[in-house]
């Protein structure tokens, strides 16, 4: 249990006060009555046994920020690292500010900024390890580093930056509460070592010394619509009609005038001309970009196999072309299991995969996974028994026969399924450039064309190495792989409308997109539209030649370019409805320079050298 001082301060100490019933979000303030089977059992910190006599111990607490006191002094962040050891490249607590006005009446707002333990916690849904837990002793939400494997989900969920995927170390880790201090009566680290009076901490809804004000939003901070957070604003003092951000992010804030009184985050045009950029393309999410893509082109292939004979496809039936039949089913098995290898590394800990199935009934990543291993080993079973039916030559032809539909029907619903829950994946609302259906267009649109131009190249290559003609198959698959870009495109087109009504972050990305990687985004949307209508061009034009073969081949190469344009593009556009940084702090821009430049050799820098 954590000893306080001889000498503690008496600010130190919680304060004991009257707390409604509810707070503002209709959540009772106490968790647990103390009769309750839950309650009175140890936290066991630092293998201490003892309970706390605290008598708000099953009431939930929350932070109190004043930004007209706040100094940017950076005591809280201070204090939290000494407390928790952590390395200077990785903070829970950060200060970052937005300012506006113009000189001399320049006004700055600083914001100090931790985990806000909600009453939602979208990080604990989202988890596939079940590594976080929302207790009753203070409404903790807590995170267990050892669990956790390092997908980093709960970083793209959280609109406040409070998960930290360690990069180093390969996991994720966040602030605690100090459930250790609130134990022994203490407020947290950084409330206690608060120079200003900014920053407090008490039983949420009730005020403390020396405040007037419970607000829920502040200039810079993301809806409290989407977890329900677990902290208090006061902020008092005039402000301009916009702020802005001093980190790489577009934005700025701009007061509401129709609305609430509040402000609304807005795009902040830096003057960008349309670039390249191509190699900022490049991101840590480089594995996903090809799981993803590889992982749709081998379901939407196995769907074209297993079905296409079922409607008229002969070419595509077992007994036509057995051989190639059989070697493309174990081509597209080794394709996902090269995806399936590629996603692993990607985690911080590899070696604990077998954790993303802990939280099939909440997050999005463990069902993704579950279809995609049904998929995957259904695919193997059908495959194998496809290939080699002596393998159970023991048994009746009938039962083999009856076991190579039920795998095969297996795989192909499985399939489609791991696509949606793939999806959904994306579909989060901190992440507004995601938060649209034009994924399931995409997903769905690359599983047709990947797929379809897949079996189009083995098949069209076999058949006209043997001098058989071909013009049917490659007019019959060019449909739904004209198709699949249909889908695309249209999706696109609704999403930068979307984005453009949409505002605020959304609206960020847009514009992004039409100016950092302003000429990579009309090269993809023009290679898509070529792709349309070559393609359009095959299935009205298919021949049994080589000039519709090498129409083929050239097609292929320019969907495979734009895919993978379109899927690195949907990984590096999108901006979090994250809390705002400092000039060095928490900058995407200050920790790209830094790199570039050599300073994240330098660990009190505070930015890794390399990204995993």
């Amino acid at each position: 249990m954590f000893k306080p001082r001889d000498d503690e301060p008496d600010y130190a100490f919680l304060p004991v006060a009257e707390a409604p019933e509810t707070n503002r979000y209709g959540k009772r303030i106490q968790l647990v009555d103390r009769e309750d089977p839950l309650a009175g059992k140890s936290l066991n910190i630092n293998g201490d046994a003892s309970v706390s006599d605290n008598p708000d111990r099953y009431k939930q607490h929350g932070f109190y920020f004043n930004a007209d006191n706040c100094i940017s002094c950076h005591a809280c962040e201070s204090a939290c690292s000494l407390k928790n050891d952590l390395p200077p490249y990785l903070a829970y607590r950060s200060v970052g500010y937005v300012e506006g006005g113009s000189y001399p009446a320049y006004t700055r707002i600083n914001i100090s900024m931790a985990c806000n333990h909600c009453d939602d916690p979208v990080c604990l849904k989202g988890c596939p390890t079940r590594a976080y837990t929302k207790f009753a002793e203070y409404g903790a939400v807590l995170q267990d580093p050892d669990i956790c494997f390092g997908c980093g989900y709960c970083t793209w969920v959280c609109p406040y930056n409070a998960p930290q995927l360690d990069l180093k170390r390969g996991h994720v880790h966040k602030c605690n509460m100090c459930v250790d201090r609130l134990e022994a009566g203490l407020k947290p680290a950084c409330a206690a070592a608060c120079l200003a009076g900014a920053l407090d901490f008490g039983v949420i809804e009730t005020t403390p010394e020396n405040r007037e004000q419970l607000q829920t939003d502040i200039p810079g901070f993301p809806s409290p619509e989407i977890t329900h957070p677990n902290i208090r604003f006061q902020q008092i003092k005039s402000l301009p009609r916009e702020m802005i951000r001093t980190d790489s992010m577009p934005l700025r804030y701009e007061r509401d005038e129709q609305g609430k009184g509040g402000f609304r985050s807005k795009v902040r045009d830096l003057g960008k001309k349309p670039a390249w950029n191509l190699n900022r393309l490049r991101s840590r999410e480089d594995p996903l970009v090809l799981f993803t893509l590889i992982s749709q082109g081998v379901i939407g292939a196995f769907l074209l196999m297993f079905l296409g004979p079922i409607f008229g496809l002969q070419e595509l039936a077992p007994q036509s072309h057995p051989l190639t039949y059989s070697l493309l089913l174990f081509v597209l098995l080794g394709m996902e299991t090269f995806a399936l290898v590629l996603s692993t590394m990607h985690l911080g800990r590899p070696h604990r995969f077998y954790r993303a199935f802990n939280n099939l009934r909440y997050s999005p990543v463990s069902r993704e996974v579950a279809g995609i291993a049904v998929f995957y080993n259904l695919l193997a079973v059908y495959a194998l028994l496809m290939t080699f039916p002596a393998l159970l030559g023991w048994l009746p032809e009938e039962v083999v026969a009856t076991l190579q539909t039920v795998t095969g029907w297996g795989a192909a619903l499985a399939g489609p399924l791991a696509l949606y829950f793939m999806q959904r994946i994306y579909r989060i609302k901190a992440r507004p450039f995601w938060n649209h259906w034009q994924v399931l267009t995409t997903f769905y649109g690359n599983m047709l064309t990947l797929g379809s131009l897949l079996v189009l190249l083995v098949y069209c290559t076999v058949l006209s190495i043997q001098q058989l003609p071909f013009a049917a198959l490659l007019s019959a698959l060019s449909l739904p792989l004209l198709a699949g870009l249909l889908m695309e495109a249209a999706g696109l087109y609704f999403h930068a409308r979307y984005l453009q009504r949409a505002g605020g972050e959304a609206a960020a990305s847009h514009y992004e997109q039409r100016t950092t990687f302003g000429k990579t985004y009309r090269l993809r949307n023009m290679l898509l539209l070529l792709n349309i209508l070559a393609i359009g061009c095959l299935a009205l034009l298919a021949q049994s030649d080589m000039l519709s073969y090498a129409l083929l081949l050239v097609s292929a190469l320019l969907i495979l370019l734009t895919a993978l344009i379109g899927r690195a593009l949907f990984y590096v556009l999108v901006i979090p409805t994250s809390m705002p940084g400092a000039f060095f702090w928490r900058n995407s821009g200050f920790q790209e320079h830094a790199r570039a430049t050599g300073l994240a050799a330098m660990p009190q820098v505070g930015v890794l050298p390399d990204i995993h």
